[in-house]
């Protein structure tokens, strides 16, 4: 059973974190929406060829009675594979308005290189 499926099973709230990958400048960058979190509220680890982010949106609270509730409030949690070709040192992440920003840098032996003709 799977993450997703404890937590239903428990019925505790998942909330889905939109994400988008690109490649931009040799780099690899990683765009999760977060909007609400605080960067306090988010970690990103890595460990062997796992890149992990998991966070909680948090509920807002009402003393009144809602009319409409769309916005979702719990745990997230993305997982991506990554290989030997990133250096796991120099992953950046930043958050700005709500989107978490990942930038994967390649390592240097793995980048194409230009052979000089002699």
């Amino acid at each position: 059973m799977n993450e997703l499926e404890k937590k239903m099973e428990n019925n505790l709230p998942v909330v889905q974190a939109p994400c988008s990958i690109c490649e931009e400048d040799g780099k690899i960058r990683l765009r999760v929406e977060m909007p609400g979190v605080s960067k306090e509220s988010v970690e990103v680890s890595v460990e062997k060829n796992e890149l992990a982010i998991s966070g909680k949106v948090e509920a807002w609270e009402s003393a009144g009675t809602y009319l409409l509730r769309e916005r979702r409030h719990g745990e997230f949690r993305k997982r991506f594979i990554i290989d030997d070709t990133i250096d796991r040192d120099k992953i950046e992440a930043t958050v700005v308005n709500g989107v978490l920003t990942l930038t994967l840098n390649t390592k240097e032996a793995a980048k194409p290189k230009k052979i000089e003709i002699k």
